[in-house]
């Protein structure tokens, strides 16, 4: 494929998040277009597919990736279903671009990690859009210039308005947490080996049984400690905020004082109340770099191990949050394709 081909894409699960992906790729993304959206609801499919030329609804994965098409595929399907779509594209050598988990726990993320080492080059990017939000990209290449020294704790704080009903305890860490432990790996270039969940009393708007909020504690490999709060019903927005505390300074993101009004004897901005929101540019310009590059026949940004190592950091976490105590997290040795 060369740079002036344009990219067809499939795009698997039209939720909330699929379908404003295929938003995404037919009215902010060039170079791409969706070809096909596939859901196990037949009818849902349709509906998307109406809306985009050209495109085709499937109920099958597999029957997509098999059109004549289809170059790559964009998987926003449920935690569960990805391993077998994912098994799926290597066989047939398509790019993807899984959104988070990889899978929803590390011994399939393994397997995914097998099927992509024994092809010998990526074809994979895992969606960790948080690399390509500007705050924290430029976080990123100040910690990278060595100015502030070495980082020895990074702080982050993750609230939500309100959980899902569908939310459980656990899924704070799964769903939640997983994307404080990729920023956490990314920013500090180091592994997180062990987890500690600690457990304040629950918020009096947590639904009954959910355990909200958390208070996750990591340790790297590097020798430094970081901290989570995860508090998925706060009731006034979604915020995401991180500091990390180095030897000559600190460096702070995320306080969303873009813009601050003055008006009728009072000051202020506004709360962000969705992900989507919030990260909308991020996700702009992870999938504009993810259809550039698999474009020139490329994958960069997060990769299948990178997904292997969140999912098996979140599962020391939910045995931290059931068992109690600190939990050390078990790697694989990291293979040379992923160095």
């Amino acid at each position: 494929m060369t740079r002036s081909d344009t990219l067809r894409v499939a795009v698997i699960g039209t939720g909330k998040m699929g379908t404003d992906h295929v938003r995404r790729l037919t009215e902010v993304i060039s170079g791409a277009r969706v070809s096909a959206v596939v859901d196990v609801d037949a009818e849902r499919a349709k509906a998307v597919a109406a809306r985009v030329a050209g495109c085709t609804a499937y109920t099958d994965p597999v029957s997509a990736m098999d059109a004549d098409d289809v170059d790559a595929l964009l998987i926003a399907s449920p935690g569960p279903a990805h391993e077998p779509a994912l098994l799926a594209a290597l066989e047939r050598d398509l790019p993807v671009l899984c959104e988070k988990p990889l899978t929803p726990d590390a011994a399939s993320a393994l397997r995914v990690l097998e099927a992509e080492r024994k092809r010998g080059r990526r074809r994979i990017q895992v969606g960790f859009m948080r690399r390509y939000d500007p705050e924290y990209a430029r976080l990123k290449a100040l910690l990278n210039t060595g100015q502030l020294g070495r980082a020895l704790m990074l702080h982050n704080r993750h609230r939500n308005a309100a959980s899902p009903p569908f939310f459980t305890s656990e899924m704070l860490i799964s769903d939640s947490v997983a994307h404080e432990t990729d920023v956490t790996r990314w920013l500090l270039g180091q592994e997180i080996t062990a987890v500690t969940v600690l457990r304040p009393r629950p918020s009096v708007n947590a639904p009954d049984a959910l355990q909200d909020p958390q208070f996750v504690v990591f340790e790297t490999d590097g020798g430094a400690v970081v901290d989570v709060e995860i508090f998925v019903n706060c009731g006034f927005g979604y915020q995401v905020q991180a500091e990390v505390v180095c030897e000559r300074g600190t460096a702070r993101i995320g306080d969303g004082h873009a813009m601050v009004t003055n008006m009728a004897g009072r000051w202020g901005g506004t709360i962000a109340q969705d992900f989507t929101d919030r990260f909308a540019d991020a996700y702009d310009r992870e999938l504009q770099v993810w259809a550039d590059a698999t474009r020139r026949g490329e994958v960069t940004g997060p990769s299948v191990w990178d997904g292997y190592a969140a999912a098996a950091v979140c599962e020391a976490g939910v045995r931290s949050l059931t068992d109690g105590g600190r939990v050390e997290v078990e790697l694989v040795e990291r293979p040379e394709l992923y160095a």
